[in-house]
């Protein structure tokens, strides 16, 4: 079964599809250990886990691309990956789409922004005409060769232009074919309980610490509506506290055995990324 497919049939089992952010393949694999249903490849911990810089439109189309082919490649779960705002018009998203389900994605994300994108949670942002994103919706839909591969619009437009424009626009990408919608960086609650009634579609939550949208339990944004929550930059703060602290004591320590506290050791980390199986597995492959 395809990952869009099990996407599919999570989004109708009757509870929220859970999906954490992964910016490599290593955090998408532990996101699956974690029994976890589903991924969700953040533009955001890409950027700064390739670039070492600020999601503000420097990772490139093939970069991402690559990103999520890695990701797919060394998981079993469907991957909800970030497309940004498709890398130009309506010709480069079918482009972007295609692309995007050879690297075996289950749901490709297309917001409204302009080029440079930024992101949906910082100060800055600028928007294209609904009417633009409406075509590169269409795009979208016609360049899919997966009918079960879902097409997620996102609306960067509470920002730019208020909360009624965003849900104008949401109802306008969902005609346009998008079957998920997502309104980036609600402000209060009461938008975010009354966007899924408005709009009339499932939408996906964006659960960004510190963020501008107030953060809910997974329980409660169902009963409003939603049928995805992402969780984007919990990964990549946990790990970059964690590094901080590690590489601070072994700075004033200069010495390893200080640092063990913090880490898994040598053994179960092995394990964890497989290397026994794969042990066996060149076994058969010898002549010893």
């Amino acid at each position: 079964m395809s990952g869009a497919k099990k996407l599919r049939e999570l989004l109708s089992s009757g509870k929220i599809v859970m999906a954490p952010g992964a910016y490599d393949a290593w955090s998408a694999r532990l996101i699956e250990a974690a029994g976890f249903p589903a991924i969700y490849m953040t533009g955001y911990g890409v950027s700064a886990s390739v670039l070492g810089q600020p999601d503000i439109g420097l990772m490139s189309f093939q970069e991402m691309v690559t990103s999520a082919r890695n990701i797919c490649n060394c998981t079993s779960i469907p991957v909800i990956a970030d497309a940004d705002n498709g890398y130009g018009n309506a010709l480069n998203v079918i482009r972007t789409v295609t692309e995007y389900e050879k690297a075996g994605v289950a749901a490709i994300q297309l917001e409204d922004q302009v080029m440079p994108k930024r992101c949906g949670h910082m100060e800055g942002k600028q928007v294209i005409t609904k009417e633009e994103m409406v075509a590169k919706i269409r795009a979208a839909v016609y360049a899919r060769q997966n009918p079960d591969t879902i097409i997620i619009a996102r609306t960067d437009a509470i920002a730019v232009n208020g909360y009624e424009d965003a849900i104008e626009r949401s109802i306008a990408y969902k005609e346009a074919g998008a079957e998920v919608i997502f309104v980036e960086a609600m402000q209060t609650k009461e938008q975010v309980q009354s966007a899924a009634v408005r709009v009339g579609a499932p939408l996906m939550a964006n659960m960004v610490e510190h963020g501008k949208t107030p953060l809910d339990t997974a329980d409660n944004l169902y009963a409003m509506g939603f049928h995805i929550a992402i969780y984007p930059t919990a990964s990549i703060y946990t790990v970059t506290k964690s590094l901080q602290t590690m590489f601070a004591v072994l700075k004033e320590k200069e010495d390893a055995a200080a640092c063990m506290e913090y880490e898994v050791d040598f053994p179960t980390f092995n394990q964890m990324i497989g290397l026994n199986q794969l042990r066996e597995l060149e076994k058969n492959f010898s002549n010893n």
